[in-house]
């Protein structure tokens, strides 16, 4: 019996001293932590939706048209540099009428408001834009040079934002009622 409670004792005494050895070690680990550098690299500046192909539908006595574009803009650069969106587009064309194409006229689309929202799951600053509505949007049987329609201010737009542009678009009275068609064409771009 006495040799039974010694071995007993021999273990209890065995596994503290390996427990107390165990939580030392970690300690130590932990206390001798030292300084370490992390290099964070920044992401990029994207947009979605760089090329839409926009319809409208007119009717006989349709004289004003709207539709909404939806872009995302990331911003994960880290800089705080801002950022602008600009535009450019196709005159909208008539695609019903094979002989006789019947194009809206060049300033005949109007941007009226940007609405901005922060999107889920992102943490963000959100874009200071300086623009003002309403604002032209260019057209031309070829895209003419682009505007900037809507900009982040410098300490700006760092993240991830859902943006909705609406845009009004005048049909003439005598525009002949069909299908039209644009390519409306964006871009992003560093700076405010």
């Amino acid at each position: 019996m006495w040799l039974l409670k010694k071995r007993s004792r021999g273990l209890y005494l065995c596994s503290v001293m390996l427990l107390t050895m165990l939580i030392a070690s970690s300690a130590i680990a932990y206390a001798d932590s030292g300084t370490a550098k992390v290099a964070v690299k920044g992401g990029h500046l994207t947009e979605s939706n760089a090329t839409n192909h926009v319809s409208l539908h007119v009717s006989k006595h349709m004289r004003l048209a709207s539709y909404s574009l939806p872009i995302t803009v990331t911003d994960a650069r880290g800089s705080g540099n801002g950022w602008k969106l600009s535009i450019t587009s196709k005159q909208f064309i008539d695609t019903d009428n094979d002989k006789d194409k019947d194009v809206l006229p060049l300033n005949a689309s109007q941007i009226t408001q940007v609405s901005m929202s922060c999107s889920v799951h992102s943490t963000c600053t959100l874009p200071i834009n300086s623009i003002s509505y309403p604002l032209l949007v260019p057209a031309g049987s070829t895209p003419p040079p682009p505007v900037k329609f809507f900009n982040a201010a410098t300490g700006s737009g760092l993240g991830v934002f859902g943006l909705i542009m609406m845009v009004n678009v005048t049909i003439p009275a005598n525009a002949e009622p069909g299908s039209y068609i644009s390519t409306i064409t964006l871009a992003v771009a560093n700076g405010p």
